[in-house]
């Protein structure tokens, strides 16, 4: 064997794949990143977003899903569409079962006899019990304990979340909501009572859903405000606490909402997409201020902006309002069950649902041949503070499911150190959002919507059953 023909032919094949490989590589035309910077100057001046956001939360207030509000909120989303200026606006029904609040109270009995602050958690059913309570650190604890232990008691979890910046905190305490009534039930206990998960020091309780599996008897279940946790505390450890529970909460049928979209249509491939969004739908204490009018507000406006641009995006540009998303992302799995045939056509995909805090940092889900686009993204992103940080985010709750089909997804991280000071709970309101963290987050979604749809090549979505098969 001659060894020097074949390094030149593993050379030559080298160079070969490497040319093939620069030329399928996904990148972002000169004009486009000109465009962006100009785009971003102007998203930070404008206030279409807080408009809406305000406008949502005035007209519209809270919105349960399956409550009268939920269908007022979807006459006000298409509606705003409208005035906005998108091409396209249309609605996709969501079908689910309708949980209600009614009323909710709690008191300690006895000598120490005083009123609590509490609220059902979703999906909880109602009831009227009294019983002592027992006090778990945390959600393994409450797992450990043996079975029947709890028979004709209250289960008490009193785990503290952590604040933190990214929401890791919210993630750790999750267990305890939405799995611990039912384990609380399975080792016999009557009711549920927990630590909210939240961080606000004010006495306000943070709602959310739980979960019955079947086979699992559902008992009632409520969070109390920090400040009340910490009295309970301080009670136990004067000795047994019985605690009376009230609920008028449940089930009540079935209920068809909407996923509210809106379009701007692309100037050359209109059948892809660039998707950016937030839920429609809020838990009742507040006006849904942060969680999510924000998110809603700020991809409406962006989808305002460009618009409102000479020229048309490459890409459409697709809004949407989801159903639903509280009580179990339901709005998002049936958009993506009914969009199944295109999720390649779902170029990338990118929720605002975290709040209304700044965006610190940028990520993808993009494979290698499209990572040069996304640090031209990121590059594009730097001036307003957005730091490109590979590996840290996930895709937004509601794209979710769709990045499960196999679409691309990016993350525009917001700083919620503050966040779970207000979510699902009552101090969830308009005057907790400030206007220029707003406009800094339709920038940086605006920068990132206009660059998606101008790329040439792609971001790596693939119909997971495509993918799984090698194709």
């Amino acid at each position: 064997m001659r060894l020097a023909p074949l390094l030149f032919a593993l050379s030559l094949s080298a160079s070969v794949s490497a040319a093939a490989s620069a030329q399928d590589a996904t990148r972002i035309p000169a004009a486009a990143l000109d465009t962006a910077v100009q785009l971003r100057e102007q998203a930070l001046a404008d206030d279409t977003a807080w408009r809406v956001i305000e406008s949502l939360t005035t007209q519209i207030g809270p919105r349960l899903p399956g409550s009268e509000a939920d269908a007022r909120a979807v006459a006000w989303a298409e509606a705003k569409f409208a005035e906005l200026g998108f091409d396209r606006v249309w609605t996709e029904p969501v079908t689910f079962p309708k949980w209600e609040r009614r009323s909710e109270r709690a008191r300690v009995l006895g000598a120490h006899a005083q009123p609590l602050v509490v609220t059902a958690l979703g999906g909880s059913p109602g009831g009227e019990l009294e019983a002592e309570i027992v006090r778990f650190a945390d959600f393994a604890a409450l797992e450990a304990a043996p079975a029947g232990s709890l028979e004709g008691r209250i289960a008490f979890v009193d785990y503290r979340m952590e604040r933190t910046r990214d929401g890791s905190g919210y993630g750790d305490a999750g267990p305890i909501r939405g799995r611990g009534p039912a384990v609380a039930s399975g080792k016999g206990a009557i009711g549920y009572l927990m630590r909210s998960i939240g961080t606000s020091p004010h006495r306000v309780a943070n709602t959310g859903m739980t979960r019955f599996p079947d086979g699992t008897t559902p008992i009632p279940a409520a969070a109390l405000s920090l400040p009340d946790a910490d009295q309970l505390g301080r009670l136990l450890q004067r000795g047994p606490v019985r605690v009376r529970l009230e609920l008028d909460c449940g089930w009540n049928g079935e209920y068809t909402s909407q996923n509210v979209i809106g379009e701007i249509t692309g100037s050359e491939s209109p059948e892809e997409l660039v998707v950016i969004g937030g839920h429609l739908d809020s838990w009742d204490h507040g006006t849904g201020a942060v969680d999510d009018a924000s998110g809603i507000g700020i991809t409406m406006a962006v989808g305002h902006l460009l618009g409102r641009l000479p020229q048309a995006p490459k890409r459409s540009i697709r809004v949407i309002a989801f159903a639903n998303e509280e009580q179990g992302l339901i709005g998002a799995r049936q958009y993506a069950e009914r969009h199944a045939e295109a999720i390649a056509d779902h170029v990338i995909a990118a929720e605002s649902d975290f709040g209304a805090g700044r965006i610190y940092a940028f990520d993808s889900s993009a494979p290698a041949r499209a990572q040069g686009a996304i640090r031209q993204i990121a590059e594009a992103l730097a001036p307003l503070g957005i730091e490109h940080a590979p590996g840290a985010g996930s895709p937004g709750p509601d794209i979710i499911p769709l990045a499960q089909a196999g679409a691309a997804w990016a993350w525009l991280g917001q700083d919620g150190s503050g966040y779970f000071d207000l979510h699902h709970n009552a101090d969830d309101t308009l005057d907790k959002i400030d206007p220029e963290a707003v406009a800094q987050n339709v920038a940086a979604y605006a920068v990132f919507a206009w660059l998606a749809a101008q790329a040439e090549g792609d971001f790596g979505s693939t119909p997971a059953a495509a993918a799984a098969n090698g194709e």
